[in-house]
């Protein structure tokens, strides 16, 4: 028997929620990326560096907001994964949101950056969990990468922690660069989110209009 045709690859999909969460989750990563480029800030000045980061922040959690929607059929860890990480995005919401009228960073401003990191950390190893035994699969390299992306992010909030003694941050370099990365990493998982949905896409089989 003739095998079935399959739809082309819809790499332009915005009527499917998934596309959105990846060209979402893609672009607040664009963001991060870009901010912490002394030479950026240098260009566009400290409150405009700071608009990206906090527009950053605010694509993550509209991502994170549809794709919770989308783990309503998931199983609990599913769930617990996509709670988790809607909420860790909340916290750089305001971390990001109060550095906008900030004369200076201080400890307010950094913990909740640390608990974004660490609400990150947690949702990024449950679904690495959740797809930890299917070898080299899509699925597995987006958990891998978000989970690489989170831990880089964990470093960043460290490393950026503000010590009251000196008012100055413990790496300032390091934290720049481990955004950069963990950033980097989030928008690696994104791109790699759109793949899988276009693959999904072309799996489908087409239906033939019969006469």
């Amino acid at each position: 028997m003739p095998g079935h045709p399959h739809a082309p690859p819809d790499w332009w999909a915005p009527r499917r929620r998934g596309w959105w969460v990846g060209v979402l989750f893609a672009v607040g990563s664009a963001c991060f990326v870009v901010g912490p480029f002394p030479g950026f800030v240098h260009l566009v000045g400290a409150e405009a560096d700071a608009a990206v980061f906090f527009a950053g922040s605010l694509f993550f959690t509209s991502a994170a907001a549809l794709q919770y929607l989308d783990t309503a059929k998931a199983d609990h860890v599913g769930r617990w994964a996509g709670a988790i990480q809607l909420a860790g995005t909340l916290f750089f919401n305001l971390s990001t949101g109060r550095a906008l009228g900030a004369a200076a960073e201080d400890r307010l401003i950094w913990r909740p950056d640390a608990f974004g990191s660490v609400c990150f950390l947690v949702a990024s190893g449950l679904a690495w969990y959740e797809v930890r035994n299917r070898g080299w699969a899509l699925d597995w390299w987006i958990a891998a990468v978000n989970l690489a992306g989170s831990v880089f992010f964990g470093i960043s909030a460290v490393a950026g922690y503000v010590v009251p003694a000196t008012g100055d941050d413990l790496d300032l370099a390091a934290a720049n660069v481990t955004t950069v990365l963990g950033a980097l990493c989030f928008l690696a998982g994104a791109v790699l989110l759109l793949i899988a949905g276009a693959r999904a896409s072309a799996s489908r089989p087409v239906r033939l209009e019969t006469a």
